[in-house]
């Protein structure tokens, strides 16, 4: 008996192993990567690569969708995408240029249904990836241009981390409840827990590392917020692989799948964290 366990706990513990290692080997090259753009590369460079992740982002996403042979204005979609998040240099036009090309789109698909008749899956769908990915996502141009915006864009991105990477640890091998099993069958409770508390852990950490001009209490705080609303962003993201039937959104990231999927978090924690540094900046 005491053998057969051990067996099954070595089966399972093998492939998690595999995927634990494939993680932290994607993360170590991202890092690399990030946080020399952010912090010694001139500001364009971290704008245009935002400007990418809202390509790609949205490309997994509409392609996501045209599997289940939901038509999307991909094209389209993307040209209004690049511009609203090239937006974000000049704050007062985001919301001019948000409404322009969502204007655009309706014209683009009001001229598709004189042609083809009328079909409202390709609108809603463009015009949800042009919020949904653009629109949020762009909001860490505006978060990198604040006061201390390089210690705001490591903060942002060291909370979602550890958060989601205690959750899923967490999660696959202790968590027992299910929390949603209809979303994302995966997910439990114990993991949730996790995250809620080592996302405030991982804000003190920053305030005594690199950010100690954040006071200790907004640490605790952003970190409970951005550990709730970032496990809001993927279930949503869940919610609509579960939906089109789709495990991950493309093979781009060893150990995650698609951009996509990495992205889940940080499109509802980015425009959470700007909007808190918004209305109180140390």
């Amino acid at each position: 008996m005491v053998n057969a366990r051990s067996e099954t706990v070595s089966a399972v513990a093998k492939p998690l192993r595999g995927v634990i290692g494939r993680r932290v080997l994607s993360g170590a090259v991202f890092l690399v990567l990030f946080v020399p753009m952010v912090k010694y590369a001139p500001v364009w460079v971290f704008d245009l690569f935002v400007v990418l992740l809202v390509a790609v982002g949205q490309w997994e996403l509409y392609r996501m969708f045209r599997r289940q042979g939901v038509s999307v204005y991909s094209g389209v979609g993307m040209i209004a995408g690049v511009l609203v998040t090239t937006s974000f240099l000049d704050p007062q036009v985001v919301s001019p240029i948000l409404f322009v090309t969502s204007v655009g789109v309706c014209a683009w698909a009001v001229a598709r249904s004189m042609r083809e008749g009328p079909a409202w899956g390709p609108v809603a769908v463009t015009l949800f990836g042009l919020v949904y990915v653009a629109w949020f996502l762009g909001h860490a141009i505006s978060l990198r241009a604040l006061p201390a915006g390089v210690d705001w864009v490591f903060l942002l991105v060291w909370i979602t981390w550890v958060g989601e990477s205690v959750a899923y640890f967490v999660g696959s091998t202790i968590g027992r409840t299910r929390l949603s099993p209809l979303v994302s069958p995966a997910k439990t409770v114990e993991g949730a827990v996790a995250q809620l508390i080592a996302s405030p852990v991982a804000a003190l950490v920053a305030h005594y590392w690199f950010f100690q001009s954040l006071p200790m209490l907004h640490a605790v705080m952003i970190g409970l917020l951005l550990g709730t609303i970032g496990q809001v962003g993927d279930l949503m993201e869940s919610v609509l692989k579960r939906s089109t039937r789709t495990k991950d959104t493309g093979g781009l990231i060893p150990g995650h799948g698609g951009l996509l999927d990495r992205l889940d978090s940080l499109l509802f924690n980015t425009p959470t964290l700007f909007y808190y540094a918004r209305l109180w900046s140390p």
